[in-house]
């Protein structure tokens, strides 16, 4: 229930910003507010669902994964797409990131295409907002590798140490990358998993923690 309080306070801060960026000018960073609480819940449903096996933990991560995020996502890019298409004569470039959104890939689109976030042509695509749950995927890629070979899901000795130092050597890496990109290219340091991969540690770390 906590945790569901703290994601309201961080998307009606999102809404608001978006909504009138004058109301709330740092109502953003409820995306990063986002970003930590899905490390720790990552982290509760590794630990909730040990194993011994790899195959069974890794292939049923991601079936839980996909089952929780494919069937809303779906829903949300059929009816906006169909949408966009009666209201807007060029699409294709939403279109795109709608599509590169199925596969955890719309933040790499966006950075490769968009002028930036907080321009004109992202408040304008209908699935920018997409590109926060495809940094959340790619990360997916990465956390559970860590999480078995630390042995963190196996209930080995040490493997909380392990885990820990893990993520905070990946998660100092991660913050240098930000506070280098951010001056000289925004859109790496706003778009791409590495430079944010250090907000999700910070939610595994408390977990762990």
């Amino acid at each position: 229930k906590e945790l569901d309080g703290l994601r309201a306070v961080a998307v009606i801060a999102v809404i608001i910003n978006h909504f009138n960026g004058d109301l709330l000018p740092n109502g953003y960073l409820g995306v990063d507010i986002f970003f930590v609480i899905s490390g720790y819940v990552i982290t509760l449903s590794l630990v909730k669902r040990k194993s011994n096996n790899f195959s069974d933990y890794i292939l049923g991560f991601y079936e839980r994964r996909i089952k929780r995020i494919l069937p809303l996502l779906l829903i949300f890019i059929v009816s906006t797409s169909i949408l966009i298409c009666m209201i807007n004569a060029y699409p294709i470039f939403h279109l795109r990131t709608a599509f590169a959104s199925l596969f955890g890939l719309s933040n790499i689109y966006l950075f490769q295409i968009s002028d930036g976030y907080f321009t004109a042509s992202s408040d304008l695509n209908p699935f920018t907002n997409t590109w926060s749950l495809s940094v959340e995927e790619q990360f997916y890629f990465v956390y559970p590798l860590l999480a078995w070979f630390s042995g963190y899901t196996r209930n080995k000795k040490n493997s909380s140490k392990y885990l820990s130092i893990l993520l905070s050597v990946l998660g100092s890496i991660s913050i240098i990358l930000f506070i280098y990109y951010y001056p000289i290219n925004q859109n790496a340091a706003y778009f791409l998993m590495p430079s944010r991969f250090w907000e999700i540690a910070l939610g595994c770390l408390a977990f762990i923690g």
